[in-house]
C-alpha cells in the first residue's frame, strides 16, 4: 500500500460541505460518508486536526447585512461550528475513533478549551482533534482559524475540503471556459484575489510555509487520494507554478 505523504494534517471542512443536498443543516448521509473517510485516513497512521465551519447553520457576515450586529453575528456563527463539531464527533466515535472537541470559547460542558500542548498530546495519542469556535474572535473566519491551528500544531499541510475540485481562473459554475489551476503561489492567490481562503489565512499559511490543498468533498475517497498525492485538486505553495492548467 502506498504510504501517505504527510504524517500530521489539518482538514478544513466547511459547514456547507455537510449539507449534502439540503439547503441548510446537516445531511446524515453526508456526515456518515465524511466520518468514514476520516477514520480510513487515520487508520493509515495520519494524525488529524479538523477545523469545521458553521455556514450550514448560521453565517455572521450574512447576518450583519440583515441588521444583526457583526460581533453578535460572528459569535452566533461560532456556536454553529460547535454544533457541527459535536455532530462530527458523534459520527466518528460511532466508528470507534477516539476524538476530542476543543473550543476557542469556554464551553466546558460540551468541549474542552483549546490548549496547544494538550492538543498536540491528543494527536500523539492517536486522537482526532476537532477545533470549534474558529479563533474565538469576531471578524476572523474559520479559514483563518485553520491556518492558525495548523501553524500552532505544526501540521504539514492544510486540506480544504470544499464544493469544487480546485482553484479556477473563474467561477466554474458561471463560466464554462474556466480553467482549473493545479498549482498557484500564495502571492498569486492574493494578487488575483482567487477565492481560496481569506487574505489573513493565506498570509499566515505562507509565513508558516504550510501548503494548502483545495479539493472537492463531494467525490467519495478524495481525502485519501489527496493524502496519497493524487491529482484531485489544486495546491497553493511558494514553489514556482507549473506550466499548464486542467479543465
Amino acid at each position: 500500500m502506498t504510504a501517505p505523504k504527510y504524517k500530521r494534517i489539518l482538514l478544513k471542512i466547511s459547514g456547507e460541505a455537510l449539507m449534502g443536498g439540503r439547503r441548510t443543516g446537516i445531511d446524515a448521509e453526508t456526515l456518515a460518508s465524511v466520518a468514514d473517510e476520516i477514520v480510513e485516513v487515520q487508520r493509515m497512521g495520519v494524525e488529524i486536526v479538523i477545523v469545521i465551519g458553521g455556514g450550514n447553520i448560521f453565517r455572521g457576515v450574512t447576518a450583519a447585512t440583515e441588521g444583526i450586529d457583526r460581533v453578535a453575528g460572528d459569535h452566533m456563527g461560532m456556536l454553529a461550528t460547535v454544533i457541527n463539531a459535536i455532530a462530527l464527533q458523534d459520527a466518528l466515535e460511532r466508528r470507534n475513533a477516539n476524538t476530542r472537541v476543543t473550543s476557542a470559547i469556554a464551553m466546558s460542558e460540551v468541549a474542552e478549551p483549546f490548549i496547544r500542548r494538550r492538543a498536540i498530546r491528543h494527536l500523539e495519542k492517536g486522537r482526532i482533534v476537532i477545533c470549534a469556535a474558529g479563533t474565538g474572535n469576531p471578524f476572523f473566519t474559520t479559514d483563518s482559524a485553520a491556518a492558525l491551528r495548523a501553524s500552532e500544531l505544526k501540521c504539514e499541510i492544510i486540506f480544504k475540503a470544499t464544493k469544487v475540485d480546485g482553484i479556477y481562473t473563474a467561477d466554474p459554475e458561471k463560466d464554462p471556459n474556466a480553467v482549473r489551476l493545479p498549482h498557484v503561489t500564495y502571492q498569486r492567490v492574493l494578487s488575483d484575489r482567487l477565492q481560496v481562503m481569506d487574505a489573513a489565512a493565506i498570509d499566515l499559511a505562507r509565513n508558516s510555509a504550510i501548503p494548502i490543498y483545495i479539493f472537492s468533498l463531494r467525490e467519495r475517497g478524495n481525502i485519501k487520494r489527496a493524502l496519497l498525492g493524487e491529482d484531485v485538486g489544486s495546491i497553493v505553495s511558494d514553489e514556482p507554478e507549473h506550466a499548464g492548467a486542467k479543465r
